[in-house]
């Protein structure tokens, strides 16, 4: 893996969310509200990795841990960006491999993630690492 000396990658926490404060553009789909960020923190459930360089955030995956009354919990990766002058050099995998060990300490049995069918960059990544693709039709609304 590329990722250098110079990268932490660690799971976010009460903590940990300070340094959400020093983010790389394009690592997030939008600007981190303090309120949001701490909602989602305190969530038991919820798990957030991110990449660090030089005080920067430059990668961010996030996961839900899916809880099941009828089989084995899940983890459900949804959001995982990189900056782009960060991209493949290991930061992706990095945080993913980390959004998977945390799964596993919290008895989840596997993982999930999905993806836009025109999302070739996330496409590669998720094939490069060996994971079976499967269609699916999802359906969206507002509340």
């Amino acid at each position: 893996m590329d990722v250098s000396d110079a990268l932490q990658v660690l799971l976010v926490g009460e903590e940990t969310a300070y340094l959400l404060g020093n983010v790389a553009e394009d690592v997030f789909d939008a600007s981190i509200r303090l309120d949001r960020l701490a909602a989602y923190v305190a969530q038991p459930g919820h798990v957030m990795a991110i990449a660090v360089a030089d005080g920067v955030v430059v990668g961010q995956a996030r996961a839900v841990v899916h809880r099941n009354p009828d089989e084995a919990d899940q983890l459900y990766v949804d959001n995982l960006g990189v900056a782009p002058d960060h991209q493949r050099r290991g930061v992706a995998t990095a945080l993913l491999r980390l959004l998977l060990e945390e799964g596993r300490r919290r008895g989840c049995a596997g993982f999930w993630v999905a993806t836009e069918a025109d999302n070739a960059e996330a496409i590669a990544f998720y094939r490069s690492l060996g994971l079976d693709a499967r269609e699916m039709v999802y359906f969206e609304g507002g509340l």
